[in-house]
């Protein structure tokens, strides 16, 4: 089974029973422990039975729990935690920054490793070529979308960010196959956002989508940038998946820059020249 373990078990999450999401929440919570426990003893710790444990790694693609725990067991051999230790409420700041830090250098090492090169590449060149570029988010993702229209205005391209749904839907209903829309989303689930990018995808408009594999976006997708995080999106913000779309945008803007070449270097050269007389001398 290729797809990473701790991903995959998150996206199923929705769709399991009440007593394997318990030994699924298990497993995610304690990734490392699990992967040393025996099949009765991650029973006895989420309170079901041994039947129910290997009905989930059956369902996950495994032949049953040993199988399961080596595939976890190497999941947590990249040198860095795939999940934070649950933070106690008598830990110093020095454990909390640990802990963020841990995470997030973690999942983008595995962000990194489960992009498909060959969709990065055909991303690029669609971005390249595009008439018009249009990048989506919303609310969190909003920003990311401005943060990406920041970085692509300054090679000379036609490109606009939108955060509102309504602004979204008019805007889509005028791309074209000519044109590119950037589609941003955590857990690609936003109904006002698959709105929008289904009436782009009916004019013909190639969608670039940075989500979550197996999403509803990611189904919408022309071409696919995964980005699989497990974050706790219920009491907090999708800080990890943030950081993860950023830097998939910066991988964008440089294949980008790359293609246009010297065109590029004059654009930006223009630009840089243009900010020198706001800043103070050093």
């Amino acid at each position: 089974m290729n797809t990473p373990i701790l991903p995959e078990l998150r996206n199923r999450l929705p769709h399991l029973s009440r007593a394997a999401t318990r030994v699924a929440r298990l497993i995610l919570a304690r990734p490392g422990d699990a992967s040393r426990m025996a099949i009765g003893d991650v029973a006895q710790a989420a309170e079901v039975s041994e039947p129910t444990v290997i009905r989930l790694c059956r369902t996950l693609g495994y032949a049953g729990w040993p199988d399961l725990k080596v595939q976890l067991a190497a999941s947590q051999l990249s040198g860095v935690p795939y999940v934070h230790s649950t933070l106690q409420p008598d830990e110093g700041i020095p454990a909390l920054a640990g802990k963020v830090f841990d995470n997030a250098v973690s999942a983008l090492l595995r962000i990194r490793d489960g992009l498909d090169p060959d969709q990065i590449e055909a991303a690029i060149d669609r971005l390249t070529t595009a008439r018009r570029i249009e990048f989506y988010g919303i609310g969190n993702s909003g920003i990311v979308a401005t943060d990406a229209q920041h970085k692509f205005f300054r090679f000379d391209l036609a490109v606009v960010a939108y955060a509102d749904s309504h602004t979204q839907s008019m805007a889509a209903s005028l791309l074209g196959p000519r044109d590119a829309l950037v589609a941003i989303s955590h857990s690609g689930r936003s109904r006002e956002l698959l709105d929008a990018v289904a009436l782009a995808r009916d004019n013909g408009c190639p969608i670039i989508a940075i989500t979550a594999s197996g999403s509803p976006l990611a189904a919408l997708a022309t071409i696919l940038l995964q980005a699989d995080t497990q974050e706790d999106t219920e009491l907090y913000s999708p800080m990890i998946s943030r950081l993860a779309h950023l830097t998939i945008i910066d991988v964008l803007a440089l294949g980008v820059a790359l293609r246009r070449g010297d065109q590029a270097s004059q654009v930006l050269a223009r630009t840089k020249q243009s900010l020198k007389n706001k800043r103070r001398p050093g």
